[in-house]
């Protein structure tokens, strides 16, 4: 991969954004967005507890299913609110090298 090759993250952020504005009908992340904010963050609350209890039950491949679905559905809430992976990936860069438990305390 290149730097001018997306990762499938970014590609995936990218078809997301892409749907925004598409018919309901014919995109599921489209009618998760048709949905509003809220609903795109219950959806991705029901997918991070759906990877949690994989977690706990220690089956790998179902942890990797869940884990993707807890990505995509991240990337689609926080399209809803306008917020790119780039900024987020921005927010991570600027906390990079910067001790957990100092960045925590910062906030705090």
């Amino acid at each position: 991969m290149t730097a001018s090759d997306p990762s499938a993250l970014a590609r995936l952020a990218a078809t997301i954004a892409a749907r925004k504005g598409a018919d309901p009908d014919s995109s599921w992340t489209a009618r998760l967005l048709a949905k509003g904010p809220e609903k795109c963050a219950e959806k991705f609350g029901e997918e991070a507890v759906e990877a949690i209890i994989e977690a706990v039950k220690g089956d790998r491949a179902k942890l990797t299913s869940e884990a993707a679905d807890v990505l995509y559905h991240l990337l689609v809430m926080l399209a809803a609110r306008d917020v790119t992976l780039t900024e987020v990936e921005s927010e991570l860069a600027r906390r990079e090298g910067t001790s957990g438990l100092a960045e925590k305390a910062a906030r705090g």
